[in-house]
């Protein structure tokens, strides 16, 4: 999957560019090849990322340890900021963040790389807990209490006095 030049995106037809894809992601370790559509739309000051697909991959049962084959599915979008990064001279070793600057930016001169957005987007579908469709269930009643180390029975007995 090319990579897109953003000035270049600015003048394509409605500054959008659709992508239909079909291959595998370097570095994603599925069955069949990544499939789906991958819209990208220049918005000005930023872009306008969607993207729906699906994938098999094999994972591992967190509760078995058995192999099972799991259908990743992404519909996913996200707005990437177009920003010019600053000057190497003017980054500070320590610098304090509005949490509402913690997002993704590109430069406006630069590219946008459709593999690697869609490896992160498919990474964040891999289900966690991974627990097999045929695992058994964990049964937790409230009538079993928790098993306690004897060693630690002793220090139950002691007392802390809070200074006041």
């Amino acid at each position: 999957m090319d990579k897109i030049y953003i000035p270049q995106l600015a003048k394509a037809v409605d500054a959008t560019e659709a992508i239909e894809f079909k291959e595998f992601i370097d570095g994603l370790e599925t069955l069949t090849p990544a499939q789906g559509v991958l819209t990208v739309k220049h918005l000005g000051s930023c872009l306008e990322v969607k993207a729906t697909g699906w994938a098999i991959m094999t994972l591992t049962c967190d509760r078995t340890l058995v192999q099972f084959n799991h259908r990743l599915t992404i519909d996913a979008s996200e707005l990437i900021w177009l920003a010019a990064p600053l000057p190497v001279e003017k980054h500070t070793k320590e610098k304090e963040i509005p949490i509402d600057d913690l997002v993704e930016s590109l430069p406006p001169n630069g590219y946008f790389d459709p593999a690697t957005w869609l490896y992160e987007q498919f990474c964040l579908a891999i289900p966690f807990p991974k627990i097999a469709p045929d695992a058994p269930e964990v049964n937790q009643s409230s009538e079993t209490t928790p098993t306690i180390d004897k060693r630690w029975s002793a220090l139950s007995a002691l007392q802390i006095n809070h200074l006041n």
